[in-house]
């Protein structure tokens, strides 16, 4: 009997990816923290070489959004967000995984290539807002609880942390 890990493939985001995105974040967050199409296309146009997806024999089965930002800054949920000229933090905003894919270790291999692109573009610092008692899984990649942007953190659900890391960190 052979264990084989299963196999995904890792691409960049594209628009005819929406419905399916949409599915997946449909199928791992409440009503409540769904951000709608218009601003979900925003953030992949907005910073097209890191939104991920990641697919699967029946397609995408998972995403990650990140985007150059600055340390502290947070965007509230389903807020309209700029790029800055001079950034220094990769803001990881949105990384979900269908229920398919769940436990085969897609969420670490979406983070650590966005880690790897942070790297490419120099940036110091990574940093996202840790929702659904996520935290313990932040931790394992480096990240601790920072001081963030309080009046947007204020938009996600209650036990909501912003968590930084150094980009030098290993895990």
């Amino acid at each position: 009997m052979t264990d084989r890990a299963p196999s995904f493939l890792l691409r960049a985001m594209r628009d005819d990816d929406l419905d399916a995105v949409l599915a997946v974040q449909a199928a791992c967050y409440p009503a409540a923290m769904q951000e709608g199409a218009d601003v979900v296309l925003a953030r992949r146009r907005a910073a097209p070489a890191t939104a991920l997806v990641a697919c699967d024999g029946s397609g995408v089965c998972g995403y990650l959004f990140a985007y150059p930002s600055l340390r502290g800054k947070v965007t509230p949920l389903g807020g309209a967000f700029r790029v800055p000229e001079v950034a220094d933090t990769l803001y990881l905003h949105d990384l979900a995984v269908a229920p398919r894919a769940l436990g085969k270790g897609l969420a670490r291999r979406l983070v650590q290539r966005m880690h790897d692109a942070g790297a490419q573009l120099g940036l110091a610092h990574a940093a996202l807002v840790s929702v659904q008692d996520s935290r313990c899984f932040w931790e394992g990649f480096g990240y601790v609880a920072a001081q963030g942007d309080a009046a947007a953190l204020a938009s996600y659900p209650p036990g909501a942390l912003y968590m930084l890391r150094s980009a030098g960190e290993a895990r």
